[in-house]
């Protein structure tokens, strides 16, 4: 978390703040903003990596007294304007399309307003694997399951409990049961009651249509400003089909317990 406040520059309402940030995933917090501030990602890798990198911003819900931009050699573009929050909304560019530039608005009374975002990097292939439309609702071949086993944020076996559709987001939230639970990169999926049950939400887009249903899935998924984003999940007992057929010829990708 990076915190910063434009009170220390009342008198300077120009001023320009440079902010560099070393973590991969984080969030900017400006209160009271006046001037701008220039956000500068140098991630702890390879300069020659940055042109694989997509930049995920996601604003705070009641963000407001700045506009966003996109900066490169002087031009700016436009990416958030202020007040224009809209509930989930992420906005994505490549690394190499240049930085941020955070310039206040004019306002009549700034101790009202907060600025703020969380943001993400990522490979630029698993970024638009999260904001393709069609990604989530399109149904994994036998070699895209076994990968996303391999390289998923979150595996697990479970059942869909419920599905709550949130209209205004364009989403819709997967309530699961979990009966295995073989990775999890965040602790989305929890022990609950004193029933001891594992369980946890996962989101995907209301276009999918997804509906509860009876038996056992596969659910794999990417974590993305700390929520669990549905990847692929086939029914496990076609799982179970393809990750036998792939170790008897020797091609799955990584071991993990079918059963």
């Amino acid at each position: 978390l990076s915190s910063s406040s434009g009170l220390t520059h009342e008198s300077h309402k120009k001023d320009v703040e440079q902010v560099y940030l070393r973590c991969s995933e984080g969030s900017i917090e400006w209160m009271y903003p006046t001037g701008a501030l220039i956000v500068n990602l140098r991630p702890n890798i390879s300069p020659a990596s940055y042109k694989h990198l997509t930049v995920c911003i996601k604003p705070f819900k009641d963000s407001s007294g700045a506009n966003i931009y996109l900066e490169k050699t002087g031009e700016l573009k436009l990416l958030v304007r202020d007040g224009d929050c809209s509930p989930s909304r992420v906005y994505c560019f490549g690394y190499d399309q240049g930085g941020l530039f955070v310039e206040a608005t004019p306002q009549q009374d700034i101790s009202r307003k907060i600025t703020g975002f969380q943001y993400e990097l990522m490979s630029k292939g698993i970024a638009a694997d999260l904001h393709t439309a069609s990604a989530p609702c399109r149904p994994c071949s036998d070699t895209e399951v076994l990968l996303a086993v391999c390289t998923s944020d979150f595996v697990i076996r479970g059942s869909i409990q419920n599905v709550t559709n949130e209209a205004e987001e364009q989403e819709s939230i997967i309530h699961v049961g979990v009966n295995k639970l073989y990775r999890q990169k965040s602790k989305v999926f929890q022990l609950t009651g004193e029933s001891g049950n594992w369980r946890g939400q996962i989101k995907t887009l209301l276009k999918c249509g997804v509906k509860p249903g009876d038996g056992d899935f596969l659910f794999t998924g990417r974590m993305h400003f700390g929520e669990a984003r549905l990847g692929c999940a086939p029914r496990f007992k076609d799982f179970q089909r393809m990750y036998k057929e792939a170790k008897d010829k020797g091609l799955n990708p990584c071991e993990i317990g079918p059963d």
